[in-house]
């Protein structure tokens, strides 16, 4: 992890210098507070991820500034210091939320471990939070399949950068196992115990962005009702995924330039610098040399980015693997949905090797688990797949009007695209306002 910053609260000159001296030398950045209120006004001004605090303490006690702390930065932990008659006001605490309380007089040894135990504490606490988005959001699978030369050679590439922390560019169309990819390169990793905290840039709202990568302040715009940590803080000592980069403002692009050539960045409102030990892998299904040309994405950004690069193959340039994926989703959602499906025949899997499959792996995720919810006995056949033959039949009975083909046409590239609006409008040979006119008037929408 980052440098982990530490506010010392003791009301005791020699507790706080002697915990102060120990715990430099174990590497924290410390600072020290000699009273409740001392404090409150350090944490206006400061990020700390642990408090040492004293529970008896004149003025403002240790357990009143606990309650603050919670209510107000509930990203701090806090351990307690208590002596010995005063453990019935550290079971307190502990029901308060704090993380553990040590009785004085401490052991250095003791102390560490306890802090060392938090830490670790915080770390799964991070990367749990993100795991479980990104298992709601059914983004990501849950490891990277193919036996095919092209998804060997990406195997051997991130074995082979396993022990660099530079930034990696993957770049590949919509689907075809890019968050997957970025997900294997941080698990095989020095940075494997941290975090991989995913930004989806093309789903956040442009004038959030800067608030949700840096954090804020309190205060420091109209609904900043508390300080918050931005995914660029919590991916200390870890991974930074930064998905659809091609999506980000010019603005955004210097801000993150910057991060990344100084390694130090602020939240908004705040004066505090703060350190960027994280390592950054992007990914896009934009053409970013030719956003490059148009000037809508910055080439000194670009080339900081593109430090290790690789292209995921599409399904249809690995086909040899759909066998192997196509039993690794039937497992999958057979135990998801309690069904008793088997296996697939070999007419399906002749149809699943046939088609296209312009979604990729995600779209052959996708038909498994279709099949496997509409399937009546326990082998999935070709009427089970929501592909091939029998489909492309009802297709041209569909197509009756224009109306009818423009639609189809203009839903397939855009799903080509990823629901790329600007790039689907140059393809299509109309502007974006006559093409969002049209995906309203055909009501379309993205699974």
């Amino acid at each position: 992890m980052g440098q982990v910053r530490i506010l010392i609260v003791d009301d005791e000159m020699v507790i706080r210098e002697s915990l102060a001296g120990w715990l430099r030398r174990d590497g924290y950045h410390i600072s020290t507070a000699a009273s409740g209120e001392e404090a409150l006004e350090i944490l206006k001004q400061e990020s700390f991820d642990i408090l040492l605090l004293d529970i008896q303490m004149d003025g403002i006690s240790g357990l009143d500034v606990l309650i603050h702390v919670k209510e107000e930065y509930p990203d701090i932990d806090a351990i307690m210091i208590t002596a010995f008659g005063s453990i019935p006001s550290a079971v307190q605490a502990m029901k308060s939320h704090a993380f553990d309380y040590i009785l004085k007089p401490f052991d250095p040894d003791e102390l560490g471990v306890l802090i060392q135990k938090l830490i670790d504490h915080r770390a799964r606490k991070t990367e749990n939070i993100f795991l479980k988005e990104e298992y709601e959001n059914r983004t990501r699978f849950e490891s990277m399949i193919g036996q095919s030369k092209p998804m060997q050679e990406i195997f051997r590439l991130i074995e082979d950068i396993r022990e660099v922390d530079s930034s990696v560019l993957i770049t590949g169309e919509t689907g075809s196992g890019k968050g997957l990819a970025a997900k294997a390169i941080h698990s095989n990793s020095r940075m494997m115990a941290g975090p991989f905290v995913s930004v989806n840039c093309g789903a956040i709202p442009k004038h959030i962005m800067e608030s949700e990568l840096f954090g804020h302040r309190r205060g420091a715009f109209t609904d900043a009702k508390e300080t918050r940590k931005g995914r660029l803080e919590m991916a200390s000592g870890g991974t930074l995924f930064l998905d659809e980069i091609g999506e980000i403002t010019m603005r955004m692009q210097i801000d993150m330039l910057q991060v990344l050539e100084d390694k130090i960045f602020y939240k908004v409102g705040g004066t505090q610098p703060i350190t960027a030990d994280f390592r950054v892998i992007a990914a896009t299904n934009a053409d970013l040399e030719q956003a490059i040309k148009n000037r809508t994405f910055r080439e000194d950004f670009y080339y900081r980015l593109n430090v290790i690069s690789f292209t995921m193959p599409p399904l249809r340039e690995r086909k040899e693997d759909i066998p192997l994926l196509a039993e690794h989703f039937l497992n999958k959602f057979t135990q998801e949905v309690n069904r008793g499906v088997e296996r697939i025949s070999r007419d399906a899997m002749d149809e699943l090797m046939l088609y296209e499959w312009p979604g990729n792996v995600r779209e052959l995720s996708n038909a498994i688990e279709r099949a496997v919810v509409v399937c009546k006995t326990r082998t999935i056949t070709p009427q089970d797949l929501p592909i091939g033959a029998s489909q492309e039949e009802d297709l041209k009975v569909r197509y009756f009007s224009l109306n009818d083909v423009e639609k189809q046409h203009i839903l397939k590239i855009l799903y080509q695209t990823g629901w790329n609006v600007s790039k689907c409008s140059v393809i299509l040979g109309i502007d974006r306002s006559t093409l969002y006119n049209k995906i309203k008037r055909y009501e379309l929408k993205p699974d």
